[in-house]
């Protein structure tokens, strides 16, 4: 069974570093590249269609959006656009969606506008009509929509309807995977479908280096940011230190993945190799596979990788530094997944 990988690339840069990326991304032998949908970021699908236009084999699509800030019709007509752009290569990743209190938008009912969302993009796509209206011009091939989320009732919905699940907030374990595939079976069953009817791609972040310290360094913040939010028991982190912990994020700014945040001084104690190493494939190349390989082990052909940048001068250098770093595992994961 082949191992299917996937890169997702947060575009705090411009636009032609962003494309550079997508080719450096093609060329190191990933699957797909998904680009993040953020507010008050560059704009996801117009990058989507730049990217598909300088590769030739990869699948491209969003990373995830949502559809509370671009209706399900709006999604489908980008959607067949890029079919058509970069046919057989095109995807959706869908989710409840993040960051969108700012522009005062609530997410009611997410299950349920998840679950209509994928029914009506799949109808305009395949020519049918939503609201007694077609595209215009429906895709020509099939697209596959991927729901990413770590709630249990998405997961559900996820194995109902998704082409692809991608699962988990960055921290795995053998137990966690075991209850993801149960909520994921769950909501299979109730369609009249199994496991192995989709792919399962357990979400994870890639900082990869020679310097392996940097790599570790440079992602502090996002394992900080996912301790706080799952907090596995199985890590034991003692009451007072998450305390700390907690108080350092506060006195952050911006995104976890914005290359031009401020992180506060005292994550770089109070956030060991232990916990970095818990929320991140982080290190050498080598150091990556066998991390990689750890996971792959739990029973997954795919994984879903959110580039993290080293703490380079810019997001473009030390993404791509990531990606050229890792290249050489992508050979060595193909060929233990052949053997």
């Amino acid at each position: 069974m082949s191992t299917t990988l996937e890169a997702e690339i947060s575009p705090g840069m411009s636009t032609a570093d962003a494309v550079g990326l997508a080719q450096l991304v093609e060329d190191a032998g990933f699957s797909r590249l998904g680009i993040s949908d953020v507010v008050y970021w560059p704009d996801c699908f117009m990058l989507q269609a730049l990217c598909a236009q300088a590769t030739r084999r990869i699948a491209v699509g969003a990373m995830v959006t949502n559809p509370y800030t671009r209706h399900p019709v709006v999604l489908a007509g980008a959607l067949a656009t890029l079919d058509d752009i970069a046919p057989s290569r095109a995807f959706c990743g869908l989710g409840v969606g993040a960051g969108l209190e700012p522009l005062g938008i609530d997410y009611p009912k997410p299950v349920a506008a998840l679950r209509q969302a994928v029914a009506d993009i799949r109808t305009l796509l395949d020519g049918g009509e939503v609201g007694g209206e077609r595209l215009v011009r429906p895709a020509a091939h099939p697209v596959s929509i991927s729901i990413g989320t770590r709630s249990p009732q998405v997961m559900r919905l996820a194995g109902e309807v998704a082409d692809i699940a991608l699962v988990g907030g960055r921290f795995l374990s053998a137990d966690l995977a075991d209850t993801y595939r149960v909520w994921l079976a769950e909501g299979a069953a109730g369609a009249g479908r199994t496991l192995d009817d989709f792919e399962i791609a357990p979400r994870l972040t890639l900082c990869c280096s020679p310097d392996g310290d940097l790599a570790r360094r440079s992602v502090k913040r996002y394992a900080a940011h996912y301790l706080t939010i799952i907090r596995p028991p199985e890590l034991d982190v003692a009451s007072d230190r998450m305390t700390a912990i907690e108080a350092a994020l506060a006195r952050s700014r911006g995104w976890y993945f914005d290359h031009n945040r401020f992180d506060d001084p005292a994550l770089d104690d109070l956030i060991d190799d232990r916990l970095v190493q818990a929320f991140t494939i982080v290190g050498t190349p080598d150091e990556c596979a066998d991390q990689l390989g750890g996971v792959l082990d739990m029973g997954f052909a795919s994984a879903s990788l959110n580039l993290a940048a080293t703490a380079r001068s810019s997001a473009a250098e030390g993404l791509a530094e990531t990606i050229t770093s890792f290249a050489p595992v992508m050979a060595s994961i193909s060929h233990r997944s052949a053997g």
